[in-house]
């Protein structure tokens, strides 16, 4: 059976996308269990660093805000700066968009896609197989998991959540570290919340290992961010402000500027709302950078050195590396290898054009593997408003 378009994910990026090619009359399937990531690779009790106002999935129908869910749901409703969204909220939400606009998403794996001579043939864990004209990947984080080279090579086989170094996204309940001596290594939101539920949870004690020398900040705020700046869904700053609202002029950058810029802006920083809950109950360890990992009697051990040439060793009973996610063409591993070869990447990822197509005709990216091209806001839900529409008139021009 085929289709004039495949949208392989059904996260944020994957529902909006869907549903815009829809009302722009473009006949699509969907692959993907919704909200998966969100649900299975997020410690539960986590809360979303993003204010209501940026936690909204662009669709191109009214009615489907995250208040039009928490009306319809009889939850309390999260419009302000000041309320926090839990990400269990974020994912019912996500759920309930989807039931209403895309019943008929397909739960299933795509194993791989091909080229064929007149588009794509993707391949299911069920056993089906689909033609397509034009493939959509937002697949989210799904497989890019960054663990730093040193951390890895104490994990020959691997991070692991029950093994003695595992990567964030491999916890869904963190109460299974409780009553362990846990080194979280990052300065992000991801790594400073992580610890602070690891603490909550019960872990005999939790320390934070960052690199820079004062790496582990909190934002500002709503209160006290700066009133003569631009209003972003991030903050007030004219570099956010620029970044959200021109995201299409980013991929006319420097190569080089645009992966310092997405590794750099909206970084390692704690959500102003963490600061009480972190302080007091996790210890810190800043300006000490990892410079050999092992493992001994099945603990792992952190040899660490500092800009002066001190350091020392750091043992403990778990190390969790909240370290992000890094674009990888090679973990799209459900690419075919003919595929993956004629993708241009630039930036640290594919090179999309201005309707999120890549070098391969018909194959389109959105979400994080966008950012190269588009930005640090497809790290974000309501990059979902910038990316949604204009994929979805890209494809609708050309296979109209």
């Amino acid at each position: 059976m085929s289709t004039p378009v495949a949208v392989i994910g059904a996260g944020p990026y994957g529902l909006s996308t869907a549903t815009h090619l829809r009302a722009q009359g473009v006949p699509v399937r969907v692959f993907g269990r919704p909200m998966a990531s969100w649900q299975e690779q997020m410690p539960a009790g986590m809360l979303l660093k993003s204010t209501p106002a940026a936690s909204g999935i662009d669709v191109p129908l009214e009615g489907h805000t995250l208040a039009d869910y928490c009306a319809a749901a009889g939850e309390p409703r999260y419009e302000s700066d000041w309320d926090l969204l839990p990400v269990e909220t974020f994912v019912r939400y996500g759920r309930w968009v989807q039931r209403r606009l895309l019943p008929d998403v397909e739960q299933v794996r795509v194993v791989s896609v091909d080229r064929r001579a007149d588009g794509f043939e993707l391949k299911l864990d069920s056993g089906d197989q689909v033609g397509a004209r034009a493939v959509v990947v937002a697949t989210g984080l799904s497989g890019l998991a960054h663990l730093p080279r040193r951390l890895a090579a104490a994990v020959p086989d691997g991070p692991s959540a029950t093994g003695p170094v595992s990567h964030s996204s491999q916890h869904h309940d963190l109460a299974a570290l409780a009553g362990r001596e846990v080194v979280v290594v990052g300065a992000g939101q991801s790594a400073l919340e992580s610890a602070v539920l690891l603490a909550e949870a019960g872990a005999a004690s939790v320390r934070v290992v960052a690199r820079g020398p004062a790496a582990v900040g909190f934002g500002a705020p709503p209160d006290r961010q700066p009133r003569l700046r631009p209003a972003s869904p991030f903050g007030n700053a004219w570099s956010l402000y620029a970044l959200t609202h021109h995201a299409g002029a980013f991929r006319f950058l420097p190569p080089p500027v645009r992966r310092a810029l997405v590794r750099r802006v909206l970084g390692p920083l704690g959500a102003w709302w963490l600061r009480d809950r972190f302080t007091g109950r996790v210890q810190v360890t800043q300006g000490r950078r990892i410079v050999r990992a092992t493992v001994r009697d099945g603990r792992p051990v952190l040899a660490l050195r500092g800009a002066d040439g001190h350091g020392g060793e750091l043992a403990a009973d778990h190390v969790l590396a909240a370290t992000g996610y890094r674009m990888d063409l090679a973990a799209l591993d459900f690419l075919g290898p003919g595929l993956r070869t004629g993708i241009v990447a630039r930036a640290g990822g594919p090179l999309l054009d201005a309707g999120f197509g890549s070098s391969v005709p018909g194959l389109y990216f959105t979400g994080l593997p966008a950012a190269a091209s588009f930005g640090p806001v497809m790290r974000f839900v309501c990059g979902t408003a910038f990316a949604g529409p204009r994929l979805a008139r890209a494809v609708a021009r050309a296979y109209a």
